[in-house]
């Protein structure tokens, strides 16, 4: 009975002493359906990377063949031993985390990898111990949340084999029996592969924008043989500052904004204003606009929401240019509060009347930023018809990362389209480049390839120089189609004069 023996309610619930209730070995299975996403669950591996003092990042997909067949995250982080793999294998096994950690909850790990993958197993070494291994089969975890000890030999052979990332000390992550690699159909591995790495170069070139912005840490995405151990791909991931525009669309931008909200205190709000009509990557290259304006929260560094209003006003067109940098109070507090899988955060109507309130320093307010950035985007609408740049086919493997990126920063880009790829290759000596134009592939002739290395080291993103100007001048024979004898006669001018340049190149 909810009331005492004299009518009155009982303001707290009797009890008759407490047993000990330990989940189901099937909530193992519930890990597997927290709804993470590829390129989220990924971000997450990279976070304990991060929290391990990792310098040097690489996200490896192994393939054989045709065939994908295990997926890799190796960091050169500080490691763990036999007794520290225990806790990070156990979900909710770590009780702490320092206060500028990216972990929280002490799930993300396995219930990252379980989403995508049927095993998971970590190997791991540090300074003063050796190389030790755990493996979660999820069939097994689902019985008796049993867990595999690795064979140390092979946990040192796994290390050797990445001994250029880890030296001392690091970790390794291998994903089997990934659900996503078992579905690609026969000869698509490359489109996959081409398609999941761009998703998966913006992720962690966005949400980790302000590590990756440092001198000391670095991320690179690479496919590799897995007989041979041969790179068949290799990208390093740039920095995509959703900040990060040249001028602000409006003049005395970015103003910081201070919020009084009760619970927390004194909260800042950098608002800034991006310029209209902006191709760069950072603003159109990251999702659709309406999705990307309002609040870019972060914690300790870590990019967790990319917009969104969280409540207090709805998406709307005109304030598509508005963006808010919010780094959440170091302090627990109940006002502000993240999602166990880091892509969000729910907040309190406290946040909102702190909003209606909040002041820079010479007491402009909010409303009037929210006021300005939808006059921008107005004024903008009504100017005249200005030049606008065609789509472009995006540019593909064979370019390098950084040129790659201002390719796509500077031309807008057609959606679907397979990606312009570049490759040396045997060529007849009468010319310097082909078109293979259902493959989108620009063929180099190999035997022009020293002249524009400069004696250095050739690799898959060589010559970028040259690479970029074949991309302006050829993108459009693969974006139009079928050839005409203008285009024709254009490419045959290119190759007699471009072969005459290589050959006095290396004649020199």
């Amino acid at each position: 009975m909810p009331y005492s023996s004299s009518g009155d309610w009982q303001f707290s619930v009797p009890t008759q002493g407490s047993k000990r209730l330990p989940p189901a070995a099937r909530y193992v299975e519930s890990l597997a359906h927290q709804g993470y996403g590829f390129e989220a669950a990924i971000a997450d591996l990279v976070d304990n990377s991060i929290d391990a003092g990792a310098r040097n990042v690489v996200v490896s997909f192994l393939r054989d063949g045709d065939r994908l067949v295990s997926l890799l995250v190796i960091d050169d982080g500080k490691g763990m031993d036999d007794g520290a793999l225990d806790v990070a294998m156990v979900v909710g096994g770590r009780e702490a985390y320092e206060d500028n950690s990216l972990g929280h909850f002490g799930a993300g790990l396995k219930a990252a990898s379980l989403s995508h993958a049927d095993s998971l197993t970590v190997i791991s070494r540090t300074k003063r111990s050796p190389a030790t291994g755990r493996r979660w089969l999820t069939a097994h975890a689902q019985q008796d949340f049993s867990c595999d000890i690795v064979d140390s030999q092979y946990c040192q052979d796994l290390v050797d084999r990445y001994d250029g990332i880890i030296d001392w000390h690091g970790t390794i992550v291998r994903w089997d029996g990934v659900r996503a690699f078992e579905t690609i159909l026969s000869g698509q591995s490359d489109r996959f592969l081409n398609e999941q790495i761009d998703k998966l170069e913006t992720h962690l070139g966005l949400h980790l924008h302000r590590f990756l912005a440092r001198d000391d840490f670095h991320i690179d995405l690479v496919v590799e043989d897995v007989r041979t151990k041969e790179e068949l791909d290799h990208r390093g991931v740039e920095p995509i500052d959703p900040f990060g525009y040249r001028l602000p669309g409006r003049s005395g931008y970015p103003r910081a904004y201070t919020a009084l909200v009760e619970g927390v205190g004194p909260v800042t709000l950098n608002a800034h204003i991006w310029p209209p009509k902006s191709q760069l990557v950072p603003y159109r290259g990251i999702g659709p606009l309406a999705d990307r304006q309002g609040f870019y929260i972060y914690r300790n560094d870590r990019l967790v929401q990319a917009g969104g209003w969280n409540g207090t006003r709805s998406a709307e067109t005109h304030h598509n240019l508005a963006r808010i940098a919010l780094d959440l109070p170091s302090s627990p507090n109940a006002v502000f509060s993240l999602t166990v899988k880091k892509d969000g955060v729910t907040v309190t109507p406290a946040f909102a009347r702190g909003l209606e309130s909040a002041a820079d320093s010479s007491g402009h307010t909010f409303t009037a930023y929210l006021a300005e950035s939808e006059s921008a985007y107005r004024e903008a609408a009504k100017r005249s018809a200005e030049v606008q740049r065609k789509e472009a086919v995006p540019p593909g493997k064979g370019i390098d990362p950084k040129l790659k990126r201002t390719l796509r920063d500077e031309l807008p880009q057609l959606d679907g389209e397979a990606p312009v790829t570049f490759r040396w290759d045997v060529l007849p000596p009468h010319l310097f480049f082909d078109l293979v134009r259902d493959e989108h592939v620009i063929r180099l002739n190999k035997d022009f390839r020293s002249a524009f290395n400069n004696g250095r080291r050739s690799g898959a993103n060589d010559a970028p120089v040259l690479k970029g100007l074949l991309y302006l001048m050829l993108e459009k024979n693969f974006r139009l189609g079928r050839s005409s004898a203008q285009r024709d006669d254009e490419m045959a001018l290119w190759n007699s004069i471009l072969l005459s340049a290589a050959r006095c190149e290396i004649s020199r």
